[in-house]
């Protein structure tokens, strides 16, 4: 009986049919492109031939001088400009949803529009923007400091050292704040009615329903956003690579991980490129990202688990 029934069950072949494309797409775009880079990492180039290095392309990226205060100060600045995002764009998101969910307030549809437009721009066109409002010379940004009294508070953010980084991710802040307030919203609004009625019966109403009811059982989307938010800062590029070029000035203060890659792989100016060692850098941020991933995965997720419906 049992293999006629095994015999009776239809072959579900169009399952495969359907996810064929898309495998073979996901498999050309990126596995492919990853092997190969980690096998360029293992190799060096000994006159006109590749030879086998093993792991001395990575030892020479965190051991010589030459690279590794570069790839040190690149890699910093990562954590910097990630957690200028975890601390003020998240926060803001949060903040947006929450208002713009509440059933009181009017014209919310326009609101989260106007917030979100900016997601939508080119990191190019962001980048230029930013640059010439910021600009000394010919920017706006003195001129409306001057209208509330404020001028003497204008400095080139984007041509200070102190300054620079933090400013750019400002700046990503103001494009993609949209994003977590979006998915925010959205895990708002997935919570029960049933829910929201109960904590009314009990009396818990405006912030503290927020901060007791609504905010433990939107945990699990915080969670997303937040390792969203590692993987796209640590594979940052086009907003630096525009507003302050490859060589990510001033005197190298911008300098992540992804425009250090690009110097080193594809060369600039008197660099000449080496592939082997950009494709080292590289397996180094897929090794950074592959790890923040799993630390979310095995560590966080199974937390914030016992918050879902």
């Amino acid at each position: 009986m049992a293999d006629d029934t095994e015999r009776r069950r239809p072959r579900r072949w169009h399952i495969a049919v359907f996810l064929a494309p898309a495998l073979l797409v996901y498999t050309a775009v990126m596995i492919l492109p990853l092997f190969g880079t980690l096998q360029l990492s293992l190799f060096t180039l000994d006159g006109q031939s590749r030879v086998f290095a093993g792991l001395d392309n990575f030892r020479t990226l965190f051991l010589d001088p030459r690279w590794a205060a570069t790839f040190w100060n690149a890699l910093w600045n990562n954590v910097w400009f990630f957690i200028i995002h975890m601390l003020v764009q998240n926060p803001i998101g949060i903040v947006l949803a929450a208002l713009l969910s509440s059933p009181r307030l009017r014209f919310s549809a326009f609101y989260r529009t106007t917030i979100f437009i900016p997601t939508i721009l080119s990191f190019v066109i962001v980048g230029f923007a930013w640059k010439l409002i910021l600009s000394p010379l010919w920017g706006v940004a003195p001129n409306l400091l001057d209208l509330v009294g404020l001028k003497s508070l204008f400095v080139p953010w984007l041509g200070k050292e102190q300054y620079a980084l933090t400013t750019l991710g400002l700046i990503s802040v103001w494009q993609f704040v949209g994003i977590p307030m979006m998915l925010i919203y959205a895990a708002l609004l997935s919570i029960p009615d049933e829910v929201i009625e109960a904590a009314e019966c009990d009396g818990i109403t405006g912030m503290a329903q927020f901060w007791k009811i609504k905010l433990p059982l939107i945990l699990p989307s915080i969670g997303i956003i937040s390792v969203l938010t590692f993987v796209g800062n640590f594979n940052a590029f086009d907003l630096i690579y525009s507003a302050q070029g490859a060589l990510a000035g001033p005197n190298y203060s911008t300098d992540i991980l992804g425009t250090f890659l690009y110097r080193t792989f594809f060369g600039f100016q008197l660099q000449i490129g080496d592939p082997h060692m950009g494709s080292t850098i590289a397996s180094m941020m897929f090794f950074i990202i592959l790890a923040g991933v799993c630390l979310y995965l095995f560590a966080i997720q199974t937390r914030l688990r016992r918050y879902q419906f």
